[in-house]
């Protein structure tokens, strides 16, 4: 079949790929939907990530698709059902995972090669993170299940609710998510970000206010009238460190901020330790997810609040993902790609 291999930094390209014999407890799904992300594009861009991929390696993890093919012992799936799989899996034995820490694991396993025809899903994802999909539940609106539990982690872990001034920094999926689930709740929702079409599906997700960080890139200093307090709740979903120092900046007293957007590699902040002393602030950092959340996110998907005509701009064959993944990296500003892993 052809796959996506990653060989380094910038080096996708598309291959061959014999599919590998399924060990017990195992099932092959069959591909229909794969969907781009930035954890993608990050990795495209380091060349790996110490985690989840070592070149060379079959690369992409968001996808949904019916099994094809069902390992040694496997006897609760059948081949032909529809299923969705998150990208990784818990051990249930270590320390976090006794803590209902799971997205902490010592030993989580992660899963790649969504870009690609099949993908064979190991047994503790089959056990764990593999789901099915109600009769009527498309394969692109399914594969927004992983990038959507880690929001729902973020969601949970900031304590949103309704009536709550949320302050979403950053236009990308994760911040539209972030928008959509908020407003949802019941939240006030304003978005700081770029780019005039991912703004537009800001406004059209729920957010009430938009800031264009684009025209006004000091947006940070002028947030707060007399009149306003600052955010209850402020949602970092960028990845930079000056994006984490505005949004401490733009909480108000007794406020939270959750450092959502992983920054590169060895980056630092400086915090006004007085402002977050005396303000009695509460900074947090939610990272990854869990079964508990991949399952309430499939559940959002599947009642509709969360659709990836919403979120999914654009169209590509599998042959042009490496000219894509290029183009991504030099700044288009598609918020979802669907990858036609048969073309």
């Amino acid at each position: 079949m052809k796959a996506a291999v990653l060989h380094g930094k910038e080096d996708v390209r598309i291959q061959d790929v014999a599919e590998r014999p399924l060990e017990p407890g195992e099932v092959r799904v069959d591909i229909h939907a794969a969907l781009t992300c930035g954890t993608d594009l990050k990795v495209f861009r380091r060349g790996y990530h110490a985690r989840m991929i070592v070149p060379p390696a079959v690369f992409g993890h968001e996808f949904a698709g019916s099994i094809s093919e069902l390992g040694p012992g496997v006897a609760t799936w059948q081949i032909g059902e529809r299923v969705v799989a998150a990208n990784s899996a818990p051990c249930g034995r270590c320390f976090f995972c006794d803590q209902g820490q799971e997205q902490l694991c010592d030993d989580l396993l992660f899963l790649n090669g969504a870009y690609a025809g099949s993908i064979a899903v190991p047994a503790r994802i089959v056990e764990k993170n593999l789901l099915r999909l109600r009769p009527g539940t498309g394969y692109a609106d399914a594969a927004l299940t992983e990038p959507l539990a880690c929001v729902v982690q973020g969601v949970e872990e900031s304590r949103l609710h309704a009536g709550q001034r949320v302050l979403v920094i950053g236009s990308g999926p994760i911040g539209l998510m972030f928008v959509r689930l908020a407003s949802h709740i019941g939240c006030d929702v304003s978005l700081a970000g770029r780019g005039a079409s991912r703004l537009s599906t800001a406004q059209r997700l729920g957010a009430s206010h938009i800031i264009d960080a684009g025209t006004h890139p000091d947006w940070w200093r002028h947030i707060k009238t007399p009149a306003e307090r600052g955010y209850d709740v402020v949602i970092e979903a960028v990845g930079k460190p000056e994006a984490w120092d505005h949004a401490v900046q733009a909480v108000r007293k007794g406020g939270t901020v959750n450092f959502f957007g992983g920054c590169p590699a060895g980056t630092s902040i400086a915090l006004d330790t007085g402002l977050v002393h005396y303000s009695n602030l509460t900074l947090i950092a939610s990272f990854h997810h869990t079964p508990r959340t991949i399952r309430r996110a499939l559940r959002f998907v599947e009642d509709g609040v969360i659709r990836a005509a919403d979120f999914v701009d654009g169209h590509a064959p599998l042959s042009r993902l490496p000219e894509l993944l290029g183009d991504m990296a030099a700044g288009n500003r598609a918020v979802k790609t669907l990858v036609d892993v048969k073309a």
